[in-house]
């Protein structure tokens, strides 16, 4: 019998538990406890421009709809990266403007999920010159290993509670 790998056990997570997900590692951009949205898994195997490119698959991306219309559907890129050192925000930055382009939005919101605390990865991706940037890329970063136990001890959000002590 085949191990499951950590990867898959954070993707089931995920789609398994949108609202708490989105509501622990994001909780800026995530809906509030008492909006009425629809959560939507996106397809996670990205198109190919030509048939022989490298296949690229996301970790969880989710589209939040908010049923009232109070607030635009918002595209969440959630990415898992258990190694900060390892963490291309070049290749997150490809994603979101890859599902941008796919689903017609420009509301999305990337997030990079760090399950370890070793090294730093950058805050951020500026592209230009000593002129000027031309292309500056935000993420929302949440450092498990850095997150206060204490702070959901008592919470009932399913993904907070599944985060090793």
């Amino acid at each position: 019998m085949a191990a499951t790998s950590h990867d898959h056990n954070f993707k089931n997570l995920i789609l398994d538990y949108p609202r708490d997900a989105l509501a622990f590692f994001a909780p800026e951009e995530a809906p509030a406890p008492g909006d009425e949205v629809e959560i939507v898994p996106v397809r996670q195997e990205q198109l190919k421009e030509r048939l022989g490119d490298r296949f690229r698959e996301l970790d969880a991306p989710l589209l939040v709809d908010w049923r009232d219309g109070r607030r635009e559907a918002v595209l969440f890129v959630v990415e898992e990266e258990t190694e900060p050192r390892r963490f291309s925000p070049h290749r997150l930055a490809h994603y979101c403007l890859d599902l941008a382009r796919m689903l017609g939005t420009d509301r999305v919101v990337p997030v990079a999920v760090f399950l370890r605390g070793a090294g730093a990865p950058p805050a951020l991706l500026v592209l230009g010159t000593e002129r000027r940037p031309y292309l500056t890329f935000e993420y929302l970063a949440c450092r498990l290993a850095e997150t206060p136990y204490e702070r959901w001890r008592d919470s009932r959000n399913v993904a907070a509670l599944s985060v090793p002590k």
